[in-house]
């Protein structure tokens, strides 16, 4: 028993200490498998067509789209940034879904705790691995695909373009935070990728429906709204339109979703992106837009979400029985 005691409590000591050179050691390893799988190769082939096929689509409907928006970088954006909503999560919940669990059911992960690693580096390197593959592959995609997106559309602004590589790079951190950690807490892959389709259904399904469940609710009276007055020029002056909008912390629940955090967050660096995210007018707020949900708040929700679940698998993982 105390041969048991003395071992766990060596176990525990060693997994709750981080060493970085250790976390680049399997973050290395998790990209050069990666390399040699073509994953990586895959991923930047893909985004690279998406991006020129988009943009060819603009350059050929162009003229039945719209002609001013058509030949910018604006209409590039605004499209690639909701496709990017959809498959940039699908595309970071494959690449974390087996990162830990997979290593666990297969009995590598105890191989690999044998090496000088904690539980805590293999976590961090398996994070930064699965992350660099994607935001490496973003990275290529876009730079590739940049000279021929300028030569179609004509009019190409680099700061547009580059801002929505910047955060497609961190949505997909945000996402592979989450792959990871959950991967972490599953003793097997088929649990795993339960979890990673729960997910995707929670935020593309039930998440998007929140916002009817609760004007449902407003208009049945459970939830109480809140009353503003918009003005509208007429011809006769200004008419005032009194109007009921969801409370505040209804509206703050809808700006958390990682897919809207993207969106808004694209409208705080590119000029392009207008109609994009989830943007409550001033009329909404006698006293002004509270902080939370301006757009520029939505990097500190994606912040959120690669740094909490992350720093909750730190925790628990130390804790698993492998």
């Amino acid at each position: 028993m105390s041969t048991e005691t003395a071992s766990g409590s060596q176990s525990g000591s060693t997994s709750s200490s981080v060493n970085l050179e250790s976390v680049r050691a399997v973050a290395k390893k998790d990209f050069q498998d990666a390399v040699r799988s073509w994953m990586f190769w895959g991923l930047s082939i893909f985004f690279f067509l998406l991006l020129v096929g988009v943009t060819g689509a603009l350059s050929y409907f162009g003229a039945d789209v719209s002609p001013t928006q058509a030949e910018t970088t604006g209409a590039l954006v605004s499209l690639v940034s909701e496709i990017s909503r959809l498959i940039i999560p699908l595309i970071a919940l494959v690449l974390g879904w087996k990162s830990i669990a997979g290593e666990r059911e297969s009995g590598s992960i105890k191989v690999l705790l044998s090496l000088p690693h904690s539980r805590k580096d293999v976590l961090l390197g398996k994070l930064l691995g699965r992350s660099a593959v994607l935001s490496l592959s973003l990275v290529v995609g876009f730079v590739l695909a940049a000279v021929v997106v300028a030569a179609i559309l004509g009019s190409f602004d680099p700061v547009d373009y580059f801002s929505l590589l910047v955060m497609t790079i961190i949505y997909g951190v945000a996402y592979t935070s989450i792959a990871v950690a959950l991967s972490s807490i599953t003793r097997s892959t088929t649990i795993a990728g339960a979890a990673m389709v729960s997910v995707f259904l929670t935020f593309y399904i039930v998440w998007n429906a929140l916002q009817t469940v609760f004007q449902i609710l407003m208009r049945r009276g459970t939830i109480e709204g809140v009353s503003f007055t918009r003005e509208i020029p007429t011809q006769n002056g200004v008419q005032e339109m009194p109007g009921e909008r969801l409370p505040d912390w209804a509206l703050f629940i809808d700006t958390i979703d990682p897919g809207t955090a993207f969106q808004n967050a694209i409208t705080v660096l590119s000029s392009a992106g207008g109609e994009l995210g989830t943007a409550y007018p001033e009329y909404y707020f006698s006293g002004g837009v509270p902080f939370y949900l301006e757009n520029w708040f939505s990097f500190i929700i994606l912040l959120g979400w690669i740094v909490v679940p992350i720093a909750i698998a730190l925790w628990r993982f130390d804790r698993v029985d492998l």
